[in-house]
């Protein structure tokens, strides 16, 4: 199983922990090794819920533009971005067991990646938009693309895998929120026409979002 960047060092982390408490508990007797014992059991659990979580399977991309996130549209409305003028937002949601890289929705130039510092509220409310966020500014064959990645409650890190002039295509992985967190993507209204409805169900690079007007 692939493991995305960005999750190595935590499960190897546990795992060290685990193995550790392991030796404790083989070595020793009496209540350390019960203690040690019983964290051993925990660290290996925690381990494979790390596996499943950082997972970061291959995709058979859709058509158009393509989801950025697994989880479920939670929210479609019309707005007015300043990066990217009259558009359509799209509001995804992500639970502790979706796969957690993203990936991006169109060919572009990346125009700018920023770190926003913030709260920590639960990523499905709209207290979450004073949340910590980085924010992705593509310039597309369609026009320009907005992403937000939000971080939730739990997720504490958005890891960016691009930077500024880089040339992405449609799929690449270009970054990972840690645990459970809420994605934004901002396409251009007049470039584009959805192909969802709020509570469907999309994975990253796999399920389209809209198709392309010529």
């Amino acid at each position: 199983m692939k493991i995305a960047r960005g999750g190595l060092l935590w499960i190897g982390g546990v795992g060290l922990v685990t193995l550790a408490c392991a030796i404790v508990a083989v070595v020793f007797q009496g209540l350390l090794q019960w203690v040690s014992g019983a964290v051993s059991v925990l660290g290996v659990i925690g381990v494979v819920l790390l596996v499943v979580f950082f997972r970061d399977p291959d995709r058979v991309l859709g058509e158009g533009v393509i989801a950025v996130a697994d989880g479920v549209i939670t929210e479609i409305s019309e707005v007015v971005d300043p990066d990217v003028g009259a558009c359509v937002q799209l509001k995804t949601f992500l639970n502790i067991y979706n796969v957690h890289v993203n990936r991006c929705p169109v060919d572009g130039t990346v125009l700018r990646v920023e770190h926003q510092r913030g709260g920590h509220r639960p990523a499905f409310s709209k207290e979450s938009d004073v949340n910590e966020r980085v924010t992705t500014v593509l310039e597309s064959p369609v026009g320009r693309v907005k992403v937000v990645q939000i971080a939730g409650a739990v997720a504490r890190r958005i890891v960016p895998y691009i930077k500024v002039g880089d040339r992405v295509q449609r799929g690449d992985r270009f970054g990972l929120i840690r645990l459970g967190s809420r994605v934004d993507v901002f396409l251009p209204k007049d470039r584009v026409r959805l192909v969802v409805r709020v509570r469907d169900r999309v994975k990253a690079g796999e399920d389209s979002l809209a198709e392309v007007h010529a």
